[in-house]
């Protein structure tokens, strides 16, 4: 499926405030990235509504769209609130699994399964946020669900950036087959545990998720 020209626009944004070549503070201009892109303004102020919906833009009135970017002691706090309410959804989802939960577990864990086997690091960006999306729904708890993605949309591009890592993506499709292998079986304690360590942002992948967002700004 195409993306919308507003989906690929934030995209592009995302990954900019990610790699700091839009620092917080920075003011984006809805004529200027207009003109940037090549098209009208309604495509780059949806673009705009959504990063501001995820956290990474602040609309302030007579200022229009400010970066809003969390440091890196700031991602490390997000990335262990987000391990914890991730395998919140986990437990529950192993507890509560509807039949029309597991049917969507399944599709989407194969479209992360194809999009990594195609070695697409951004297919496989899209498709995982599917599969999680799938989680949080079969956890039964909706506050639960749309914390979690109002989080992972506020994550998504630094998420993004570990998919470049390399063997990241292999790595991060098997621990989602453990982590469906687990939910399918009932077992809450081992779907809680593989979804907080695959998540969760310490030692060695902190290290790599640094050097991947120095390593991305110095390259643009």
């Amino acid at each position: 499926m195409k993306m919308k020209q507003s989906d690929q626009f934030r995209v592009q944004i995302e990954e900019e405030i990610a790699t700091g070549v839009l620092k917080p503070g920075e003011r984006l201009d809805e004529v200027s990235l207009a003109e940037r892109f090549g098209v009208s303004r309604t495509p780059v102020r949806e673009a705009l509504q959504q990063l501001a919906a995820g956290g990474l833009i602040e609309l302030r009135p007579n200022r229009g769209a400010i970066v809003s970017a969390p440091n890196a002691s700031q991602l490390l706090e997000m990335f262990d609130v987000m391990a914890e309410l991730e395998a919140m959804c986990g437990q529950r989802a192993a507890r509560r699994l509807m039949p029309e939960d597991e049917v969507r577990l399944k599709s989407t864990l194969a479209a992360c399964r194809a999009a990594m086997e195609a070695g697409d690091p951004d297919t496989f960006y899209f498709e995982n946020e599917h599969f999680h999306r799938a989680i949080y729904s079969a956890s039964g708890n909706r506050f639960l669900a749309e914390q979690a993605l109002a989080l992972h949309r506020r994550l998504a591009p630094f998420r993004r950036l570990q998919l470049r890592v390399r063997n990241r993506l292999k790595t991060s499709q098997a621990e989602h087959e453990a982590i469906v292998a687990a939910i399918l079986e009932g077992d809450t304690a081992a779907a809680g545990a593989k979804l907080k360590g695959h998540v969760a942002i310490q030692g060695e992948r902190f290290g790599d998720l640094v050097a991947s967002l120095e390593k991305a700004a110095v390259a643009v």
